[in-house]
């Protein structure tokens, strides 16, 4: 016999003591308001009525039982809590026409992406977004390059003591969700699956302080776990923990947009890997990077530490650029001048099954990336590169989009370093699974060049183990029987 669960309605709301909900607010089942399950029919006015009795009678859970909600575009509100239960699904419009423009007051470089969104809000103070059910974007019927009536799932900007926690999020028709300028944002234990269409990012936090990610899964053709500064604002004192990440694009980056900078950045155990082989509609059949560091708006990039990491199956495990594309956050502003890319920290990580185009570390002529150390790095490489790659030479590309391809197969399989003053690799094995014609690694203009415990598979005879042209005074320390070139 099925246990009845009482339920009590008192002016529009619904109390339910056993859904383990908050016992001293006010829950607001979207029943009450009229919406109706099934996916058919659209709710967009149910569930709003609903978010805006909550908000007036100062805050509480508004409350999505099991079934399938159909629904545009809706507009959170301060001290309200979406709660989708288990089973239940609030279901994205496939007609744009349910996703008015609605622009954001303050001003970054998105105002030239979506306006749009299933989820947004902006000037909001403690909002949340949880529970045991599902958002679903269906990206997959928005299948168009341009931007225009692609809606993000969730997009905040400028909020503060935000929560998004616990619930599964599916195909969304541009990013899945954007925070922008927010303060005090905590997104825990969510499952994001971004495969439906062009620019699936899984999480885009965008100039926002005080940020924690933790225990997330994220499986997205874009970009997986994304910083970005396409403001003025950096971004801040984010940690991110314990995420399990893969990606057709970038599993953890820092970049493209760059303007106000990274600071203060903690990335810790975390495993990234290719996602499953696949034709995607945007990305690549397997990862490209699987950390990636990248200042080219200006801007500083400083004080990232990331730590306790594998790495399996992508193209290039790590890809660190300072460049010098330099776009503004409106066109009506001057080009940004070149930012500045220093104290970097990468340690414990593990990489198998990557590609052969190998790491770079690159900054620009007169503009070095600074105090970069890696220590107690394992990487296995695909290998396979000819006396002609070991040759190449790799022009400087300045403003060229950052990607880890950018430059081509390297002259080195795993590391190749230009333009940079304080590099230390510490307790670093580079291996390759088939022979490999080029250097392990070669340094161009690197000053202060500190190699502590190198362990390298000899090149050959074609390419000595390790490169050095312009680094002179390299400090090199316990490396047995290793072959170095000095130009």
């Amino acid at each position: 016999m099925k246990a009845i669960v009482p339920i009590f309605v008192v002016a529009g709301t619904c109390l339910f003591a056993q859904r383990g909900l908050p016992a001293d607010g006010r829950v607001y089942d979207i029943r009450t308001f009229d919406a109706v399950p099934g996916g058919k029919r659209l709710c967009t006015r149910a569930i709003q009525k609903a978010i805006d009795r909550c908000a007036e009678r100062g805050g509480g859970t508004v409350y999505f039982p099991p079934g399938v909600w159909l629904s545009g575009t809706l507009n959170l509100r301060s001290h309200v809590t979406l709660e989708i239960e288990a089973g239940g699904c609030l279901l994205g419009s496939a007609n744009p026409a349910d996703f008015p423009e609605q622009p954001a007051r303050f001003r970054s470089y998105t105002d030239h992406y979506v306006r749009q969104a299933l989820i947004r809000g902006e000037g909001l103070e403690q909002v949340a977004i949880r529970g045991r059910g599902t958002i679903d974007g269906q990206g997959g019927k928005f299948r168009w390059k341009e931007y225009k009536n692609r809606p993000y799932v969730i997009r905040l900007v400028q909020c503060r003591d935000v929560l998004v926690e616990g619930i599964t999020l599916r195909d969304a028709p541009m990013w899945m969700q954007h925070y922008l300028a927010c303060e005090r944002v905590r997104i825990h234990g969510i499952t994001v699956h971004d495969m439906a269409t062009y620019n699936n990012d899984g999480i885009d936090i965008d100039g926002c302080r005080d940020a924690v990610v933790s225990d997330c899964t994220i499986l997205s053709l874009d970009d997986a776990l994304c910083l970005k500064s396409t403001s003025n604002r950096p971004c801040e004192n984010v940690t991110i923990a314990n995420c399990v990440l893969s990606s057709h694009c970038n599993a953890l980056k820092m970049g493209t947009e760059s303007v106000g900078g990274f600071r203060n950045i903690t990335v810790t155990n975390c495993a990234i890997s290719s996602p499953p082989p696949a034709n995607p509609i945007d990305g690549n059949s397997r990862g490209i990077s699987g950390i990636a560091l990248e200042l080219v708006d200006g801007g500083r990039l400083e004080g990232v530490t990331v730590s306790n990491v594998t790495i399996d199956g992508v193209s290039t495990p790590i890809f660190l650029r300072l460049g010098n594309r330099g776009r503004p956050i409106a066109d009506d502003m001057r080009r940004r001048g070149v930012g500045t890319f220093h104290n970097v920290l990468l340690s414990n990580i593990v990489a198998t099954r990557t590609g052969r185009i190998g790491c770079s570390i690159t900054g620009l002529p007169g503009h070095p990336i600074e105090n970069v150390c890696l220590s107690n790095v394992q990487l296995g490489f695909e290998g396979g590169g000819s006396k002609k790659d070991a040759a190449r030479p790799v022009a400087e590309l300045e403003a060229h989009y950052p990607e880890a391809s950018m430059f081509g197969v390297l002259p080195a399989y795993g590391f190749y370093c230009r333009h940079v003053v304080g590099l230390k690799l510490r307790d670093v094995q580079l291996r390759t699974l088939q022979p490999d014609l080029r250097h392990a690694l070669l340094c161009d203009d690197v000053k202060r060049l500190v190699l502590d415990g190198i362990d390298v598979r000899s090149a050959s005879d074609a390419a000595a183990a390790i490169g050095l042209i312009h680094s002179p005074q390299a400090e090199i320390y316990h490396c047995r029987e290793l072959a170095i070139e000095g130009r």
